[in-house]
């Protein structure tokens, strides 16, 4: 089977089963006070050149509402993306755990926020019958699959600052902007006027486990109240913060994002050749957004290849999605039978 629906369709990597079975043995102590929590938060401290609170959650969703729920009072507004994942896939959680602030969701092309869109929706500070601008939520990668370089991501965050609003970075794909970028995880959060990271590394190899990184460690009190309110304090933390810690030795989560980039420029520059097709966005991380012609997409989906239509269901536009272990082999499949199909 060739799937390239999404990266969460990928089981984990060896080096995080060996780790889940090292921390297997013997006791700990619960609620985060072991030694691998321990040791992920100095690793954490090292990668990105600075104190940091860290705090590891199973999900994203948890990860994105807890770095927002210090961010934003109740009557406050969060500006993000109109397609970012905490607008559209994430249920109402950063209005349920931010106990009501509201998402201002903004346009901009290929996934991505200009500072002149920001600068013309932040209106209405002070006035007692509007929400109160708040913060400001980047996605990195976006979810079109485009890359904020650290110059974009200061732009924006000068602006926040001259408001006075935080700003929050969704990495759920950070490992992949990072790989795509070749600069440091500094240069492209803190350096960059990022005040808290949901550091994603659940797509990129391991089995559930996502990273709160706060710059300001004077919210990280607040934050552990949050989490615990919110039932994301696991008792047996030693199994989140190993695999976050195997994932984040030997650069093994940048090795797992230059491949899934790799595989997915290798299918961009494939299916771009192809007679009417056109790549939607382009292509900087580990997502493809592509338009074929009808009778391309419906044979792939007879001949068994899994990918998601994108949009309404007459739309010829495919998203495809390639993670750390996508075999070189499904790509070429995959190619090929869109070519003798074009």
């Amino acid at each position: 089977m060739v799937n390239f629906c999404s990266d969460n369709a990928s089981g984990a990597a060896p080096e995080i089963l060996r780790a889940l079975e090292a921390a297997n043995h013997g006791w700990a102590m619960p609620y985060g006070e072991d030694d691998w929590t321990r040791r992920l938060q100095a690793r954490v401290q090292e990668i990105f050149e600075t104190e940091a609170a860290v705090l590891p959650v199973a999900t994203g969703t948890a990860a994105n509402v807890l770095c927002l729920s210090v961010m934003t009072p109740p009557y406050g507004a969060i500006y993000c993306h109109r397609d970012s994942h905490i607008n559209v896939d994430e249920c109402g959680a950063p209005e349920f755990y931010t106990g009501g602030a509201k998402l201002i969701a903004l346009p901009g092309d290929h996934g991505k926020m200009t500072p002149e869109v920001l600068e013309a929706a932040i209106v209405d500070a002070g006035v007692v019958h509007a929400v109160q601008p708040a913060a400001v939520s980047l996605t990195n990668a976006s979810e079109a699959g485009t890359v904020y370089t650290p110059a974009e991501t200061r732009a924006i965050s000068e602006l926040a600052k001259a408001h006075g609003l935080g700003l929050h970075l969704d990495g759920a794909r950070f490992a992949n902007a990072i790989a795509f970028l070749g600069c440091s995880p500094a240069e492209a959060t803190w350096k960059a006027g990022v005040d808290a990271l949901s550091l994603g590394a659940t797509k990129n190899g391991v089995f559930a486990g996502e990273l709160v990184v706060l710059f300001d460690p004077g919210r990280a009190e607040e934050l552990g109240y949050r989490r615990k309110r919110g039932g994301h304090l696991f008792s047996k933390m030693r199994f989140l913060s190993a695999q976050l810690e195997a994932y984040l030795a030997d650069d093994l989560w940048l090795r797992h994002a230059r491949h899934a980039n790799a595989m997915a420029a290798a299918l961009a520059e494939g299916l771009a050749a192809l007679p009417g097709a056109e790549l939607s966005h382009p292509v900087e991380a580990n997502e493809i957004f592509v338009v074929l012609p009808e009778p391309v997409i419906q044979g792939l989906f007879d001949r068994g290849f899994q990918f998601y239509r994108w949009g309404p269901e007459s739309n010829c536009e495919a998203r495809l999605v390639t993670a750390f272990n996508t075999d070189p082999a499904h790509v070429e499949a995959f190619l090929a039978a869109a070519r003798e199909l074009s």
